[in-house]
């Protein structure tokens, strides 16, 4: 019998595959058929800073002009329990989920300052989530600003937010540092119960008719994995906190790939938008019968066998593999030649 279980957050997870925020945790159905497909957890959409801070402002002009109006026309404004906010919603999609599922629900907070996180997130503890993703979306737009200080704004979210709850708390991260493998050791000192490696940013597009920047949503592909590979690889067995792999993992051989380089979950997105709750089920066992043949018994023997520190050749990790990976590319039907 092979045991699938993994160690994530402090907590016991039967297995491996955890669903990454998405539109999926929004609806109770879809994420009750993702824990029927054998998801270990679930991670929530992502509660976003600028709803809450919106939600703040119009309530405050709500209450301002209630204030002043006159009392005749006051009782056409709506009453202050008619609007709910979308950290009120937040919070029951939370409570509900708690209700309907029977697997660890995972709240995420995407923001770039503390300011009201502490507080958000002592809300969400209450509620019931079993650990908190940090999601810290900071673009250092201003060129003045050295990266010491982009590093320090991640810590000082990490520490408030600590400070006042109790749950784990991981932290969603750019691959975009100048020294990954340091400031994951920072935020370990802090506290940090894990990390997740590594947050996709949706990048704008260019309207050629236009001229205009629009959103462009464009879902991950299986190449995008390879770099969290490599940093878990490194990391692996060096800090002492949950690694956890997202942006890429679209089958079981993604998934694979990741354990063994060490993560100790894999997260799913894209792959699940694109086929369907159902086919987390079919990663778990495809990942089940690659163990059965590769003879492994259980994700704790098979995770980092392949990390930095326990490679065959560790060097395949760094920069001397870079002209063997480059004379390894053959041009289809010599079209180049």
């Amino acid at each position: 019998m092979i045991d699938l279980s993994t160690d994530y957050l402090g907590m016991k997870l039967k297995n491996p595959l955890v669903p990454s925020a998405s539109p999926l945790a929004r609806n109770p159905d879809t994420a009750k058929r993702l824990e029927d497909a054998g998801a270990a957890a679930i991670v929530m959409n992502s509660l976003f800073e600028e709803e809450v801070s919106e939600d703040e402002e119009r309530l405050d002009h709500l209450m301002h002009h209630q204030g002043i109006g006159h009392a005749e026309a006051s009782s056409y404004l709506p009453a202050d329990t008619a609007y709910k906010t979308h950290l009120e919603a937040y919070l029951e999609q939370l409570v509900g989920l708690k209700q309907s599922l029977e697997i660890p629900v995972i709240a995420s907070l995407n923001g770039t300052t503390p300011g009201g996180w502490v507080a958000h997130a002592k809300e969400l503890e209450q509620a019931g989530a079993d650990a908190l993703e940090l999601n810290v979306y900071y673009l250092p737009n201003d060129l003045t600003r050295a990266s010491i200080d982009v590093e320090k704004r991640y810590i000082d979210v990490l520490t408030a937010v600590k400070r006042e709850v109790r749950i784990p708390v991981i932290m969603k991260l750019s691959s975009q540092f100048s020294s990954v493998g340091n400031f994951v050791q920072q935020l370990a000192a802090a506290g940090v119960d894990g990390v997740s490696l590594f947050n996709r940013y949706y990048l704008p597009d260019i309207d050629l008719e236009t001229l205009a920047v629009i959103p462009s949503l464009k879902l991950s592909s299986p190449v995008e994995s390879r770099l969290s590979m490599r940093w878990i690889a490194m990391l692996y067995g060096r800090v002492n906190i949950t690694l956890a792999a997202t942006s890429g993992i679209h089958s079981h051989e993604d998934a694979i790939k990741l354990l063994l380089a060490g993560a100790d979950i894999t997260h799913m997105c894209s792959a699940l938008l694109h086929h369907g709750p159902e086919f987390l089920g079919e990663v778990l066992k495809g990942i089940e019968q690659w163990m059965e043949e590769k003879e492994y018994t259980s994700i704790s023997q098979l995770k980092g066998s392949v990390s930095h520190a326990k490679a065959i050749d560790p060097t395949a990790f760094e920069r001397s593999n870079y002209i063997k990976t480059l004379d390894s590319f053959h041009s289809p039907d010599g079209v180049w030649r």
